[in-house]
């Protein structure tokens, strides 16, 4: 029940997880509730001890990609910015860099670049230890958030109906709350505890790519990549790719990627070798001048999972499942965090909407349409290679082609490149690409443009 104050009337929330889903959403929920716990199995309060020879936040073993590449699109940024503005020049005076897409950065598709030309999206360049603990001591400044690291959730309290969520079950310790978002992450064990209760579980989507990363720490220097802040190198048309970003501390973050076991090696010849092999030689001109100063480390992800939570007819009050627990999606197209952020803001909005009766009804109906989005661009990209296991519609096979055709067209064309960035930065709707005018662009053999 909602009291005249417009918060519960004993006013408690749990988030599960404090990565940036989790994060976002103890923002986005402390305009609802007066106390909103965080509470995650790391050990968080070590996130400021240096990390080898650099100094900086530490890596945490709840956020196994965290030593690779990330990328928070502008879509994301823009809605951290409003949770929590001015953070972008906290990070900035941490020693992130932030770069304007297609400007500062150069991007290959299909082995060509992209048409270099002005996009107004920017990247902020930070890697996601510097991003999680930005965010983690904004989120600890505000009125009511609590932070329980080093607590391992073991279930969920439920109500003698079994169908609504009061709570969770910690070792020892029952932690009552009026709402439980769960936010941690794809190794997320809501599904069993919902099993264990007796609930429906939601029917699930999957596209199987085995994805190998492999990835390591260089220092830069000014002439690396003539001045410019990242490559990027996509796998398609084939399996392999990679890229180097600029970071915090005057150093790179290259990430070597492949599809279908085509995983790239964790040995230093390995390593440079593979970069070798890419299909333009940005990426090995750094790794083969540059001094390495971490030896590689691998990351692994087997298949895109989406769980249709909107299909449940009766989802369990007191409970909502966003971020990758929600969908886990392809990391190649650094989807994840800005499609957090949104799920963050569909929150917001579906509490706004109704307070807590029917909640997380409301939330899964108002965020399928977001999630449809990324999992389609992710999803008909991935399908195009043969080899890759998931359901083929005929409307990915379409979208992936014209996708693909788009791309082409983004080498020359620069009102394709802006729009086509703008739409993977998900600013734009994809439909932006299939405007008349800039259809008639990607469609028309040998148009070029301004």
């Amino acid at each position: 029940m909602i009291s005249e104050t417009g918060h519960p009337e004993t006013g408690h929330a749990v988030v599960l997880g404090a990565g940036i889903a989790g994060l976002l959403v103890a923002r986005v929920l402390t305009e609802t509730f007066p106390r909103v716990t965080v509470v995650d199995r790391d050990d968080l309060d070590r996130d400021d001890l240096d990390r080898d020879d650099l100094s900086g936040p530490t890596d945490r073993r709840g956020a196994p990609q965290a030593r690779h590449l990330h990328a928070l699109m502008d879509r994301g940024r823009q809605i951290v910015e409003e949770l929590h503005p001015g953070i972008v020049e906290d990070l900035t005076a941490a020693g992130a860099p932030t770069s304007e897409v297609l400007v500062g950065g150069r991007y290959y598709m299909h082995g060509q670049r992209l048409r270099s030309t002005p996009t107004g999206l920017t990247s902020v360049l930070a890697s996601r230890p510097l991003l999680e603990h930005v965010l983690r001591q904004r989120t600890l400044r505000l009125p009511g958030v609590s932070l329980r690291p080093r607590t391992a959730v073991v279930g969920l309290a439920v109500d003698e109906t079994g169908r609504r969520v009061t709570g969770v079950r910690l070792r020892g310790e029952l932690l009552p709350a009026e709402l439980v978002v769960d936010a941690s992450g794809r190794n997320s064990r809501t599904l069993d505890w919902l099993v264990a209760a007796g609930q429906q579980l939601p029917p699930s989507s999957r596209v199987t790519v085995d994805l190998g990363y492999s990835s390591r720490l260089y220092e830069r220097r000014p002439e690396h990549l003539d001045g410019d802040n990242s490559v990027i190198i996509a796998t398609a048309p084939g399996l392999v790719g990679g890229g180097a970003v600029r970071t915090e501390g005057s150093r790179w973050i290259v990430t070597l990627a492949g599809l279908l076991g085509q995983h790239p090696p964790t040995d230093d010849a390995g390593f440079v070798a593979f970069a070798r092999d890419l299909a333009v030689p940005d990426v090995y001109d750094i790794v083969r001048e540059a001094k390495p100063f971490t030896d590689p480390v691998p990351f692994r992800f087997r298949e895109s999972v989406r769980r249709h939570f909107e299909a449940l007819r009766q989802p369990p009050e007191g409970l909502v499942v966003l971020g990758d627990a929600l969908c886990s999606f392809n990391p190649l197209y650094a989807q994840g965090m800005t499609v957090a952020a949104q799920q963050a803001l569909v929150l917001r909005g579906a509490l706004a909407d109704g307070g807590l009766p029917g909640l997380p009804r409301r939330f899964y109906r108002d965020v399928a349409p977001v999630v449809d989005v990324a999992w389609d661009m992710a999803t008909s990209s991935d399908l195009r290679y043969p080899q890759v296991v998931g359901r083929r519609r005929l409307r990915g096979r379409v979208t992936g082609a014209y996708a693909a055709r788009a791309g082409r067209r983004a080498h020359t064309d620069p009102a394709v490149a802006r729009t086509l960035m703008r739409v993977v930065n998900l600013v734009d709707p994809p439909t932006a690409l299939l405007r008349p005018p800039l259809a008639a662009r990607v469609l028309t053999p040998g148009t070029r443009g301004t």
